[in-house]
């Protein structure tokens, strides 16, 4: 627990992916990237139980074995890429509700595509989540100017134009408000947001920005340059 509230971790983690081919199998650095977020939890003793939400038989061993528990695998209505984290976590949460005869206070989301995640991120989200009272609580990173909305271009029929035509008065990149995306570290959800509000945001969602390089791996570049950064960090740390 965490001042008084029980948690429950959850890693989605489903065997089918376009982009890379098993994806939460993929080695990262030699270690699968399902087994870094058991090894990661497990240098989080608060956490009351993490488990795998998935339908493979091949991710929930490698999950297992890296300290993850696999007490349900996530039924085919779950299991195509257009299901929403909502519907996966809700199952997960009343699943194990279920199984253990408790109420959950906390679910935490950890996907296994941020590698670069730590120990303390997690638990930097979850203190916020509670010492806020939000709703929920997720972790983002801001967006690089160069990727800003009013920066953004469309191409139709081989024209082009703007995503949004307030991008005709940007000049200097210091005209823009900044921006802020999900980077996949780490979200917090009350069990009130889930159940009741039906939302993983809720209506109050606290925002944790984590100022350092975080990549979300959904191509095998991703991965390359997740790995690039976390070697590189590690050479710093000597």
């Amino acid at each position: 627990m965490i001042k008084g509230q029980r948690i429950l971790v959850v890693c989605p983690a489903r065997g089918g992916s376009k982009g890379i081919p098993l994806k939460n199998l993929q080695p990262f650095l030699g270690v699968p990237l399902i087994a870094r977020v058991g090894h990661m939890v497990a240098k989080i003793p608060e956490i009351d139980r993490a488990v795998v939400s998935t339908d493979s038989e091949a991710i929930a061993k490698v999950a297992g074995e890296s300290g993850l528990d696999v007490p349900f695998y996530r039924p085919e209505e779950l299991s195509g890429d257009r299901i929403s984290d909502l519907e996966v976590l809700s199952h997960a949460l009343v699943e194990m509700e279920r199984l253990d005869g408790v109420d959950y206070d906390i679910i935490v989301m950890l996907q296994p595509t941020s590698p670069l995640r730590r120990s303390v991120h997690v638990l930097d989200t979850i203190n916020m989540l509670i010492d806020g009272g939000w709703d929920a609580a997720w972790t983002v990173s801001e967006t690089d100017s160069k990727n800003h909305p009013l920066k953004q271009l469309t191409v139709e029929n081989g024209q082009l134009d703007y995503y949004d035509q307030g991008g005709k008065q940007i000049i200097a990149r210091q005209q823009l408000v900044p921006v802020y995306h999900r980077n996949g570290v780490a979200y917090a959800i009350r069990r009130s947001c889930l159940l009741d509000q039906k939302s993983i945001k809720g209506d109050r969602t606290g925002a944790l920005i984590l100022d350092e390089n975080m990549v979300s791996i959904d191509t095998y570049w991703d991965l390359e340059l997740a790995e690039f950064i976390c070697t590189q960090r590690s050479k710093k740390s000597l």
